[in-house]
């Protein structure tokens, strides 16, 4: 990834001649880093990840499930302090960014992040022992997550730590995620997929607005209703332990398919096209 930066630096610079030295360094200060640098720094990211030991990615993945299930309580907290009407609708999907935040930021291993970042290194490497290893990555951390979220579901139909309008949001959440047929949770959930492949391709580019990104971006997945695997399953699993639907809904109407939403949206809409504007330049170094 050096050379390639360093190849890019010098490319850019041959450009700027009619520059004094202090002119060019300040153009290379502001210049945004383009698209190969963007796919090398996650692609590398990704090979790292593949490295990481089972027990590790576990832990991270549970602990990412656990954080998780704050996406339900910001959103269903504001939800029921807020009065109903427009300000409501529009205001209460602002505490569904606070899981991605804790989780991004404090780099705990989330599925939907995985459909970009390893797989980035699947389509570089192009190996047997690189797919095994992102099966692997996928099968230990999808099974982190979703464990983490039930827990937390379960805990929070029982602790009674919640005031009551506050349960009744969280079960309204439930029956959000639960409402619609295959075709369109699965169109809900390839939205939800691109959108948060999409945030972890730009958080390389933004330095320290990566907060910011995280906000806007999962604050739309909540506003447009697009279903997301393991936020979803929070809310899923707190209405099926609440008595509100069944294990069965639960897997046929949200799991399934927003789980296979979210790989094609993150794989096909994200990782694949991105890297195909890259690859005729990286593609000599292999």
């Amino acid at each position: 990834m050096a050379t390639l930066e360093s190849e890019r630096t010098f490319s850019a610079a041959s450009k700027l001649d009619d520059l004094s030295d202090q002119q060019k360094h300040e153009v290379e200060r502001r210049s945004r880093p383009n698209a190969a640098l963007i796919h090398e720094t996650i692609r590398a990211e990704g090979e790292s990840e593949l490295e990481r030991g089972t027990w590790a990615l576990a832990l991270s993945a549970l602990a990412a499930g656990l954080s998780m299930g704050f996406s339900m309580v910001g959103q269903g907290e504001l939800a029921a302090r807020l009065p109903a009407g427009p300000a409501r609708d529009l205001l209460s999907p602002l505490g569904y960014t606070l899981g991605f935040l804790i989780v991004v930021v404090g780099r705990q291993q989330l599925f939907t992040e995985n459909t970009l970042t390893p797989v980035l290194a699947l389509i570089h490497n192009r190996n047997l022992k690189t797919f095994v290893d992102l099966l692997r990555l996928w099968g230990v951390v999808l099974l982190g997550n979703v464990v983490g979220a039930i827990v937390f579901a379960l805990v929070a139909v029982h602790d009674g730590a919640f005031d009551p309008n506050v349960v009744h949001a969280f079960v309204d959440l439930g029956h959000e995620a639960l409402r619609g047929d295959f075709l369109a949770t699965l169109v809900r959930a390839i939205y939800a997929g691109w959108l948060i492949a999409l945030m972890v391709w730009l958080l390389p580019a933004v330095e320290g607005s990566g907060p910011n990104i995280i906000i806007i971006i999962t604050y739309i997945v909540a506003l447009a209703g697009f279903s997301h695997i393991i936020a979803g399953s929070v809310e899923g699993a707190f209405l099926v332990i609440s008595g509100g639907a069944g294990w069965g809904d639960f897997a046929t109407r949200f799991f399934a398919p927003t789980l296979l939403g979210n790989i094609l949206g993150g794989v096909t809409l994200v990782a694949a096209l991105n890297y195909g504007q890259v690859a005729p330049e990286i593609e000599p170094e292999n």
